[in-house]
């Protein structure tokens, strides 16, 4: 098992700082549910990355606040991207969150 695996089992990174949490709307179906989710599993082969998908069908608010963007990416706690996950600018989210670590 890789060491940031770990360490973010135990709840911290090496280097003191925690894993960034990524939740994915979405649902059964979607292509560019399924075209963001590699996207970000590529990029926790760089960052530490606490990945996690939520279907929103399976909560009727999530299905009304989501249901016509999925995916909706949420990083920290706060939506970043709906529809189509940006390479570029996901990168520059996921390095601005390790720096303020």
């Amino acid at each position: 098992m890789l060491a940031w695996l770990r360490a973010w089992w135990r709840g911290a990174m090496p280097d003191g700082g925690k894993p960034v949490e990524v939740i994915v709307y979405t649902r059964q179906g979607c292509h560019l549910c399924d075209d963001a989710w590699r996207l970000l599993e590529e990029a926790g082969r760089k960052h530490a990355l606490a990945l996690r998908s939520i279907d929103v069908d399976q909560d009727n608010q999530l299905k009304f606040a989501y249901g016509h963007e999925v995916p909706v990416i949420a990083i920290n706690g706060k939506v970043r991207f709906r529809g189509r996950l940006n390479r570029v600018l996901l990168e520059r989210l996921l390095n601005a969150e390790r720096d303020r670590y």
